[in-house]
């Protein structure tokens, strides 16, 4: 980067955004009671939603690699951005030149579906069968974990 890139990357930029009259409410109520503009609480949820989204923003980053991230963030990601299927694929195979790293397409669909249907679909799955468990989420990413030799997304503390 030259020194005029440098100057342009510090300058605030002005950022457009429709909100549900529910979500401006609870951002200015937030805001009122951290006693800070919802300027600064806008500001904080994009960086730290940024910062979780980290592992999509590096490059190197492809196939199994994402798969932590997208069971972190099924729900809201469906809900919110209303990804298909094929865009998944892209975003997992795309740039994927490693078949080891490879997401199955039947694998990126039970991030899509909801959890009575993720639930049938691991039943009806024999490769599951191993890390079944009575809680659905735990029962998906065990599997997804599994097959993909991935370390967990989180620890789990024994106490």
């Amino acid at each position: 980067m030259n020194e005029q890139d440098i100057q342009l990357d510090d300058k605030k930029q002005i950022v457009s955004m429709r909100l549900n009259n529910a979500d401006r409410l609870s951002v200015r109520a937030a805001a009122a009671r951290l006693f800070v503009r919802e300027s600064e609480l806008y500001r904080f949820a994009v960086h730290h939603l940024l910062h979780r989204l980290n592992p999509l923003l590096e490059e190197r980053n492809a196939g199994s690699d994402l798969l932590p991230l997208f069971m972190e963030f099924r729900e809201e990601l469906n809900i919110h951005l209303g990804l298909k299927k094929n865009q998944l694929f892209k975003i997992f195979n795309g740039k994927n030149t490693s078949p080891d790293k490879f997401v199955a397409m039947s694998d990126i669909e039970l991030l899509l579906l909801p959890h009575h249907a993720v639930r049938q679909r691991l039943l009806q799955t024999p490769d599951a069968a191993a890390s079944k468990h009575a809680n659905t989420d735990l029962w998906l990413e065990n599997y997804l974990l599994q097959k993909y030799q991935i370390e967990p997304i989180r620890e789990i503390i024994l106490e």
